[in-house]
């Protein structure tokens, strides 16, 4: 099966922030990707709304098209919000006021009790959950307990590595990650860094049913247009 292809559209939210006013708008940046293609839409609603505002999610949930994946930190505000908008799926991720970007996966070793609770509250209110998650043993080991139905593997190591001998260790870790995840029935799915040029290394060792990808694409989107941007990169999937 192909893999499909999630679009994080936070980044077109990025540069409609830097100046306000309401262009470019992500959601209509969703509708292009969609056209193109995508299966689905990631976004991130931080605690600080550096990009994605409140309204986007809401009107990004009224299109009522592909798989809507909100991308949210385990507060009780946002778990609120995802109660109430009720996205296809909910992925837990860490957050830190400062980072540019998230820059690695949940601690359930500090976080499991949380997390598992969240997971279960989320569940309740009919919203599956995925876990952005290291390719580390120890905490992969840790994901099945938690109730989270998929793990989003942050393959920003691996994206980091490219063009190293280091990548290929980084998708040694990927793939032992994923099959253990496959083992105990959760599905594994990839995101973070990821490019037309790294992306079909990474599914040629493990066919990951999902990849969420967005940086690449939006820079990409600025040359050639977010439709254009959005079929290379469905190439790019497909071709591996």
């Amino acid at each position: 099966m192909p893999t499909d292809l999630s679009v994080n559209v936070d980044h077109v939210a990025t540069l409609r922030q830097a100046r306000g006013g309401r262009e470019p708008d992500p959601v209509r940046a969703a509708v292009l990707a969609l056209d193109a293609g995508a299966q689905g839409i990631t976004v991130h609603l931080r605690e600080d709304r550096r990009h994605i505002q409140d309204d986007d999610l809401t009107r990004l949930r009224a299109l009522r098209r592909g798989v809507l994946n909100l991308e949210m930190a385990l507060t009780e505000e946002m778990l609120r919000i995802a109660a109430e908008v009720k996205p296809d799926r909910a992925t837990l991720v860490p957050e830190k006021r400062l980072e540019l970007t998230t820059e690695g996966g949940l601690d359930l070793r500090r976080h499991a009790a949380a997390v598992k609770e969240g997971c279960a509250l989320l569940g309740r209110a009919g919203i599956p959950v995925s876990l952005f998650l290291d390719p580390d043993p120890a905490i992969i080991d840790m994901a099945p307990a938690t109730g989270a139905k998929i793990v989003e593997l942050h393959t920003g190591a691996y994206a980091n590595a490219w063009g190293r001998p280091a990548a290929q260790e980084e998708l040694e870790r990927l793939d032992a990650a994923a099959r253990a995840l496959e083992r105990a029935g959760v599905a594994p799915h990839a995101g973070h860094g990821l490019t037309v040029e790294n992306v079909g290394a990474l599914l040629r060792r493990y066919p990951f049913p999902e990849a969420s990808i967005g940086h690449s694409i939006i820079s990409r989107a600025v040359m050639v247009g977010m439709a254009e941007a959005v079929r290379e990169m469905i190439g790019a999937l497909r071709a591996a």
